[in-house]
């Protein structure tokens, strides 16, 4: 998530103090993002060398004292993020995927339970956030947040219930014997287990 394009869109309704661009922050993503004080005032002292922001010049030079106004740089690289999608191009370095290929490397490892250890911690974060939203029917950014985490959450153990498919039809033993600790998994034209 852009931090720095949030604050921005905040000072697009007008000039703020850093502590109130944090509170207001955390209060529109559903106070399930907390930000620090340190980190609102890094980002803006980077918005304000950038030219997206200034900072009020009669005001303090520094601390909860100074306001920011976004500035005309500002409201274009607002515009602009806020139209582009995400880069969709290479697949994230997902550390749950990287855990899972690891695994099927090393040795003694059951990498079916490690499978089913994340998808029991998954569906227990999905409950989490359905009764998140149950206890706040009215609160329209928390609902929002809630449902996005909803879905990934749900993406995330279609992925897992796929892999313990896979793992079942291709056999990690058999990718564990066919190739020695350093080499790279081959691979094959044929199924495992069909002669040639």
């Amino acid at each position: 998530m852009s931090v720095r394009h949030a604050l921005l869109a905040l000072l697009s309704e007008g000039p703020k103090y850093g502590l109130q661009l944090r509170q207001e922050f955390e209060d529109r993503t559903g106070d399930v993002w907390p930000l620090n004080t340190g980190q609102v005032y890094t980002t803006m002292q980077r918005l304000e060398r950038d030219g997206l922001v200034e900072s009020d010049p009669g005001g303090a030079s520094d601390g909860p004292q100074k306001r920011y106004q976004i500035t005309a740089s500002g409201k274009d690289e607002l515009a602009v993020w806020l139209r582009t999608p995400p880069g969709l191009d290479t697949p994230p370095r997902d550390e749950l995927v990287i855990k899972v290929l690891v695994a099927l490397r090393l040795p003694g490892v059951d990498v079916r339970e490690i499978l089913q250890a994340h998808r029991r911690h998954t569906v227990t974060q999905m409950r989490q956030y359905t009764r998140l939203k149950e206890d706040a029917p009215d609160d329209l950014p928390l609902l929002l947040v809630a449902d996005a985490q909803l879905f990934r959450l749900e993406s995330l153990v279609r992925w897992l219930d796929s892999a313990d498919g896979r793992l079942k039809h291709h056999g990690v033993d058999t990718l564990r014997a066919g190739h020695g600790a350093d080499d790279a998994p081959v691979p094959s034209a044929q199924p495992p287990g069909v002669p040639r």
